[in-house]
C-alpha cells in the first residue's frame, strides 16, 4: 500500500477515505500519551540523567527518512578531527536479535573509529560509552523524542521534501509529536535542499520560526560522494550518468533517494520499494531476483547503504549491484555548527554534574 499517497490527501477513492478517517481516530490517543509524557519532562517530574560528560542528539519531529545518519557521520568526523574521543548511542529500531541493526552495520563501515552502542535504555548505553569506553562525546542517534538523557546540543533534522509528516501526528501522519516540540531544539537542519524549490524552504523556515522564532536554521543537501561495491570496493558516482538501473530500497523516504540518483545521470526503469528497515530476508531477495527477470535491459541495481550491509553481495541475478554513499554537505557557511561545536570542545575542560 502506498500509504503516503493515503497521508498527504492525494488519493480520493472511498477506501482511502475510510483508512485516513480511522487513523484520525488513532491518533487521538497518540496525542494524549505524547502530551502525557512531555509534560512529565517539561514539568520536572520526571527525571532527566546526565551522562557526566557532552551529548549531542541529532533527531526529528517525524518517522522515518530524515536523512539523520549523514549529519551524524558529518559530527563524528569533525569531532575526531579535533581528536576527540567520541561514541555513537542509539536504541537499535529493527536489529532484532542480532548485535546490530542496518544503521549501525552503515556507521561501522562509514566510522570505523567510532563505537556505537545500541540498547533501549539510552541512559544505560551511555554509562557504558563513558565509563567503559572512556568516551569524550556522545552523539545520540535519533534523540530527540528520547528525554531521559540530557542534552548539551538538541539537533533537529528537518527533510525539505516532507518537512512536517502532512501536518497531523502518527498514524494519521508521520510527526512524532506536535511542531511546537521543536521549542526544544537548540539548532534545525533542513535536508535535501536542492529537491525543493527555494520558496518552499522559506516557507519551512516561516512555519519553524512561528514556534521558536530564534531556532537558527542551516540548509544542507545530501551529495551523492561515491559508489560503494560490496564489501569494499569503491567507484566514482560519475559512472551512474547514462546507465539504465533498477532501484531497489527499504528505507523511509524513497522518493527522495530516488530523485538523487536521476540527479546523478542515471535512468531509472524500475523501483522496488519495501518497508523500512527491512531486513532483506532470502524471500525478499528471492522476490527482489524474480521482479529483475521482467524488468530488462538493466546496466546496474542501485540501493542506499542502509541497505547494501543487508543484501551483502555485488550482483543479483548477474546484474551489477551498487550503493550511492551520501554526504552532507552544508549550503550556508559551517560557522555556526562550527561555534556549536567549539563549544563542546572547550566544556570537555569543565567537569559535568552527575545526577
Amino acid at each position: 500500500m502506498d500509504y503516503r499517497s493515503i497521508m498527504d490527501g492525494s488519493r480520493r477513492d472511498p477506501f482511502a477515505i475510510l483508512v485516513r478517517m480511522g487513523l484520525s481516530v488513532a491518533s487521538v490517543p497518540y496525542r494524549m500519551v505524547m502530551a502525557i509524557r512531555n509534560f512529565g519532562y517539561n514539568s520536572g517530574r520526571r527525571e532527566v540523567h546526565r551522562a557526566g560528560v557532552p551529548v549531542i542528539s541529532v533527531g526529528n519531529l517525524t518517522t522515518g527518512g530524515t536523512g539523520k545518519t549523514p549529519v551524524v557521520c558529518y559530527l563524528a568526523k569533525a569531532l575526531r578531527s579535533r581528536d576527540v574521543r567520541v561514541s555513537i548511542v542509539s536504541r537499535g529500531y529493527g536489529r532484532g536479535e542480532t548485535a546490530s541493526n542496518d544503521e549501525a552495520l552503515e556507521l561501522h563501515e562509514r566510522l570505523p573509529d567510532v563505537p556505537h552502542i545500541q540498547d533501549p535504555d539510552r541512559v544505560e548505553a551511555a554509562r557504558v560509552a563513558v565509563e567503559e569506553l572512556d568516551t569524550q562525546v556522545i552523539l545520540m542517534d535519533d534523540g530527540f523524542q528520547h528525554r531521559r538523557l540530557h542534552r548539551d546540543l538538541n539537533i533537529v533534522v528537518i527533510d525539505a521534501t516532507c518537512p512536517f509528516g502532512y501536518g497531523r501526528l502518527l498514524p494519521r501522519g508521520l510527526l512524532r509529536e506536535p511542531i511546537a516540540s521543536i521549542r526544544r531544539a537548540d539548532l534545525a537542519i533542513l535536508t535535501r535542499m536542492s529537491q525543493v524549490e527555494p520558496s518552499t524552504i522559506q516557507d519551512i523556515k516561516s512555519t519553524i520560526h512561528r514556534y521558536h522564532p530564534t531556532l537558527e536554521v542551516l540548509v544542507s543537501d545530501h551529495r551523492p560522494s561515491r559508489l560503494r561495491v560490496y564489501p569494499d570496493q569503491f567507484e566514482s558516482i560519475d559512472s551512474l550518468k547514462g546507465q539504465r538501473v533498477v532501484m531497489v530500497s527499504g528505507i523511509g523516504n524513497p522518493a527522495a533517494f530516488e530523485t538523487t540518483v536521476k540527479q546523478c545521470g542515471a535512468t531509472i526503469i524500475g523501483t522496488h520499494h519495501l518497508p523500512d528497515h527491512d531486513a532483506f530476508d532470502r524471500a525478499t531477495v528471492d522476490e527482489i531476483r524474480v521482479w529483475l527477470k521482467t524488468v530488462f535491459p538493466i546496466d546496474r541495481i542501485v540501493c542506499t547503504h542502509k541497505d547494501l550491509v543487508k543484501i551483502a553481495t555485488d550482483q543479483l541475478e548477474g546484474i551489477p549491484l551498487a550503493a550511492v554513499e551520501i554526504e552532507l554537505a552544508l549550503s550556508d557557511s559551517d560557522q555556526v555548527l562550527e561555534t556549536r561545536l567549539q563549544q563542546i570542545e572547550v566544556s570537555l575542560d569543565t567537569p559535568a554534574t552527575e545526577s
